[in-house]
């Protein structure tokens, strides 16, 4: 189940197993040999430069450096005392074994001056664990932190890994089996091993697949629009887009054949109150529509906010946050969701559970390490996408798809976790120039790869 854990978790399982019986001495040599390893398989001979800490860390380099040694590779170990002697070339591999993920003070004297020195020469760079100045339990990194080519960490992958900006830092990440049982873990990866995506069943009709309603406003009425798109390639039977009548002219002429529209009436829950309208959506260029909100949730149906609809409930969080019910999902960026929850201490992780405990149902925290959360559930860490995601619209398909899974069947969270990964991943098959329409189609690819 691809488990994230903390450094404190990771070092009560390290006590654990040597607490069972396996030598800590065993484990060090097991974990030199897998970086040995992770260094064979991705790098030509060359010289091999390693800088090796005082603690276990340091103990796993040193142990790879003698293996590789042995291997005919030229290596040098450096100590901390011997920083300074360490000669850095675009020619060299430098093993970045200096500090593990427990790491929580800022890098500095000849540590900082190293990893200087070896990015200025243009070094490969393989991290042992996690590279030096990442926090493991939150992703911050010191400003002098060395970007490694590779990680090679043990037992699991932890937070900072996948948590920004560690998780830039930190390149390809392997994952060694050193013989460490994986304990329960604080969060998990994003991924299909965590859920099945809906699949029509032989016979069934459009109702079958479900309704989503989405409410767009008379502005930004592409907003809407690339929801809609989004809900219907993501799989639901119907969407339909209601908005006020001033607004009816240009979606009427603008929205694709397949999706359907209504003008808003005087009660906004009307237009879900068929039974078989099972989803709504409110928030992607909702304007003033946003008011809509409140009176929809007061019908209890499954229910996406996102974007306007959330900051229209900033103006009264309370009388917001009690109106949510567990089959809401809400996909609030990190400025938002101070907005709405106010601070939220601790890791990205801690801050999406934080808010989710508080609303009672799914909040998907968005950012380069979107993360979802709800309450009872271990909190998820999604690792698909690509900075080119950072695009007008983009958030608009993501909520679309959600509520388009949604409709299918799926519960909240793992429609929240779906979507997350899905969007990810179409998101990578396009790469640079993707606008927010790209994404709509790259759906099916994303579902296939």
């Amino acid at each position: 189940m691809r488990p994230l854990l903390t450094p404190a978790q990771m070092a009560a399982a390290d006590a654990a197993t040597i607490a069972a019986g396996t030598p800590q001495g065993v484990l060090m040599e097991r974990a030199g040999r897998a970086v040995r390893d992770g260094v064979v398989r991705n790098f030509a001979v060359r010289p091999v430069c390693v800088l090796a800490g005082p603690g276990n860390n340091g103990g796993d380099g040193r142990i790879a450096a003698r293996l590789l040694a042995e291997a005919c590779w030229p290596v040098e170990v450096f100590g901390l005392d011997a920083l300074e002697a360490a000669v850095f070339t675009p020619e060299t591999l430098v093993l970045d074994a200096l500090f593990g993920t427990g790491l929580a003070r800022p890098l500095s004297g000849p540590v900082r001056s190293a990893l200087q020195r070896a990015r200025a020469a243009g070094s490969a760079v393989l991290a042992v664990d996690i590279p030096s100045g990442v926090d493991g339990a939150t992703g911050a990194a010191d400003p002098g932190t060395l970007p490694a080519e590779r990680t090679v960490t043990f037992a699991a992958k932890k937070l900072g890994h996948v948590l920004h900006p560690g998780s830039a830092l930190c390149g390809a990440v392997e994952v060694a089996n050193i013989g460490i049982p994986t304990p329960h873990a604080a969060a998990r990866e994003n991924g299909p091993d965590l859920w099945a995506l809906p699949s029509p069943a032989p016979g069934g009709h459009k109702y079958d697949r479900g309704y989503v309603v989405i409410f767009g406003g008379a502005q930004m009425t592409g907003a809407a629009r690339l929801a809609a798109a989004a809900s219907a390639r993501s799989g639901a039977g119907l969407v339909s887009v209601v908005s006020a009548p001033r607004a009816a002219q240009v979606y009427r002429t603008t929205l694709p054949p397949h999706i359907l529209y209504e003008t808003l009436g005087d009660d906004p829950a009307v237009h879900i109150a068929d039974a078989r309208r099972n989803v709504c959506l409110i928030g992607p260029g909702a304007g003033d529509m946003a008011r809509c909100a409140l009176p929809l949730l007061a019908t209890g149906k499954p229910a996406v906010l996102d974007a306007d609809a959330l900051t229209y409930c900033e103006n009264e969080p309370e009388r917001f946050l009690c109106a949510l019910h567990p089959a809401c999902v809400l996909t609030p960026h990190e400025g938002e969701a101070r907005r709405l929850f106010g601070p939220l201490p601790g890791s990205k992780v801690e801050q999406a559970q934080g808010a989710a405990d508080r609303a009672g149902c799914v909040v998907l925290l968005k950012g380069p390490d979107t993360t979802i959360a709800a309450p009872g559930q271990t909190p998820v860490v999604n690792t698909t996408g690509t900075p080119h995601l950072a695009t007008a619209g983009s958030g608009d398909v993501l909520a679309g798809v959600i509520a388009g899974l949604m409709a299918q069947g799926m519960d909240p969270f793992h429609a929240a976790c779906a979507g997350a990964f899905l969007h990810g991943r179409a998101g990578q098959a396009l790469g640079p120039g993707l606008v927010a329409p790209d994404l709509i189609d790259a759906l099916p690819l994303a579902v296939l790869s």
